[in-house]
């Protein structure tokens, strides 16, 4: 269950790390933005808080990896623990999105199959 827990919080780690870089980096390109739902004239505005939010994904991102590293380096519980908090960030995020706008629940979907797996699998490694 350690390992199909790692498989899943990695990849949510990747995706997040995407979304950092879409957010930080990249989002005044309109084709990134547009992702956001954000109109071109509304980026000035926005950009400040997709900047924020994309460090936010990027530090989640780091807890899964952290975790995985150590839950894989013998030390389980303490890196579970670490994915279970970043992954189930990551999880309350997508459903935060998905209750805000309906519209979102593609991207929810998204955002929160991986961190999903990787939570699940973490509580079931962690009680065996």
């Amino acid at each position: 269950m350690v390992i199909l827990a790692s498989v899943f919080a990695v990849l949510a780690a990747l995706l997040h790390v995407l979304f950092f870089a879409y957010e930080s980096l990249l989002f005044e390109r309109p084709e990134v933005h547009a992702r956001f739902r954000t109109r071109t004239e509304d980026v000035p505005a926005v950009k400040p808080w997709a900047y924020n939010q994309g460090f936010y994904n990027l530090f989640l991102a780091v807890g899964a990896l952290v975790g995985v590293v150590l839950a894989l380096a013998g030390q389980e519980a303490v890196g579970l623990a670490l994915v279970l908090l970043a992954c189930g960030s990551m999880l309350a995020a997508a459903v935060v999105l998905v209750t805000t706008d309906r519209a979102m629940a593609r991207a929810a979907a998204t955002q929160g199959t991986f961190p999903l797996l990787a939570v699940v699998f973490s509580v079931v490694a962690l009680l065996a």
